[in-house]
């Protein structure tokens, strides 16, 4: 009782901060879909290629919680600053790598038979969006670290002052208001990028002159780029950022691939993958908790305890997601509704939400399994299991059963289309769930069977 007492303690901060973050994407969706079917799917269209570069690049910035969280439990405060002022290196870097790369992207809005107005729409969305991402992996950063030493109510607070201000933000640049063009739904790329430098200088502010952080302040000095350090926190976020990438692309590229079917299947997919993504964002700060006190428990030297708290973070996912299966399942009507006033996108919406049901079991116990074996750093294992059953299962899956080619003897006579999909989802974060559960228990008793032996 009392480790679930600590991962809640840890975790309910976190909850707030990922869903007021996601709750971003919420209110995009709700306030492009106001305008029109169009903006709607632009905006969906849009975030599957935003929502690839962005998770991915906050798999690589979490290499920062492993290392300052065994740095914290082994009570080596003063090898913390130095760490985190490389981990802003690190990320200033792959920030603009993802910065080219999400530009690169903008000619396959060209190839997917989509219509003039919204491919220009997609293709303006993510110019707007790619402003933000310096400032959304400095906060990465910051926030892993502040997390990693137990301090999580300041990504709270300032999540939830980002959520408030994208609503006045969107309602100004989508509608044109004080003067300003209306940009339809490419404005919530503008908003959400200014809330990212809002939050980043939030947060660094916070950092600054909090007392809590005296003894592992990374601002109380200037520090050029280590390499040696900087390829040490890559070894470990990289093989996260690949897991993350694997999985994220096994639901985001499902827009583009269903591009063809028209804008009602896109938009229906991004309302369930929205709020899917939404509900997803407890079991994973519960998943994030258990790293830190697993880090936290491993430098310490206890190998026992930092079982133990594996464990209980995994079973407080798995409650949460028998609650949220039993909501999803009984309002999907409603759900959709929030989203859309169409009635054949809430009626195929709601149909994707039941299959969001269905995973949500084997999702909380993928997230939580895998975060926290990165707490003992172990990245390589989940980053594996996660490739395979996201590119090796998922996405083949979901294109013979979605759009049925005709060169593979079992596909179905007819393209089930974004359904199709959502089928290989449940498949995949299946096979992923009892892969990582499998591991953990693995490493988790030769960490044990390590410390017993006489060195």
């Amino acid at each position: 009782m009392q480790e679930a007492q600590s991962v809640w303690h840890l975790a309910w901060p976190i909850m707030i901060a990922q869903l007021a973050q996601t709750g971003m994407g919420f209110v995009d969706a709700v306030m492009a879909g106001r305008v029109s079917a169009d903006d709607l799917a632009a905006v969906s269209l849009g975030v599957s290629v935003w929502v690839i570069i962005i998770v991915t690049l906050m798999g690589l910035m979490m290499a920062i919680s492993p290392a300052v969280s065994q740095l914290y439990g082994a009570k080596e405060y003063h090898r913390i600053p130095h760490t985190v002022r490389q981990g802003l290196w690190m990320a200033l870097g792959l920030a603009l790598l993802a910065w080219a790369i999400g530009l690169g992207t903008l000619p396959v809005f060209s190839h997917i038979g989509l219509s003039p107005t919204v491919e220009e729409k997609a293709r303006q969305f993510v110019i707007a969006v790619c402003f933000g991402l310096p400032a959304f992996t400095w906060f990465r950063i910051l926030a892993n670290y502040s997390a990693s030493i137990n301090r999580t109510r300041p990504m709270m607070v300032i999540g939830l002052i980002g959520l408030i201000l994208n609503i006045p933000f969107n309602y100004i640049l989508i509608y044109g208001k004080f003067g300003l063009p209306a940009l339809g739904g490419v404005g919530c790329g503008y908003a959400s990028a200014l809330c990212g430098w809002i939050s980043c200088l939030l947060l660094a502010a916070w950092i600054y002159w909090a007392e809590p952080y005296r003894d592992t302040m990374p601002f109380d000095r200037w520090e050029g780029p280590n390499w040696q350090e900087i390829s040490q926190l890559l070894k470990l976020g990289v093989p996260i950022g690949i897991t993350y990438f694997a999985e994220v692309t096994a639901f985001s590229l499902v827009a583009l691939l269903i591009a063809k079917f028209g804008s009602v299947q896109i938009a229906a997919h991004q309302i369930a993958l929205n709020f899917s993504s939404m509900v997803f964002m407890i079991p994973m700060s519960f998943g994030l908790a258990c790293l830190v006190r697993v880090g936290q428990a491993v430098g310490e030297g206890d190998p026992y305890k930092a079982r133990y708290s594996a464990w209980v973070g995994v079973g407080m996912s798995l409650a949460y997601a028998i609650c949220s299966a039993s909501f999803i399942a009984l309002a999907a009507s409603t759900i959709a509704g929030w989203y859309s006033q169409d009635e054949a996108v809430i009626k195929l919406a709601s149909h994707f939400l039941l299959y969001a049901a269905l995973f949500q079991l084997s999702d909380a116990t993928q997230v939580s399994t895998s975060c926290a074996m990165r707490g003992y750093k172990s990245t390589r294992i989940p980053m594996l299991i996660h490739m395979t059953a996201f590119w090796g299962l998922s996405l083949p899956l979901g294109c013979v059963l979605g759009l049925a080619p005709d060169w593979i003897p079992f596909a179905p006579a007819k393209p089930m289309a974004a359904e199709g999909f959502w089928i290989a989802i449940v498949a995949s974060l299946t096979l992923a769930a009892i892969l990582l559960s499998w591991q953990l228990d693995k490493l988790s008793r030769r960490r044990i069977a390590d410390a017993a032996r006489p060195h």
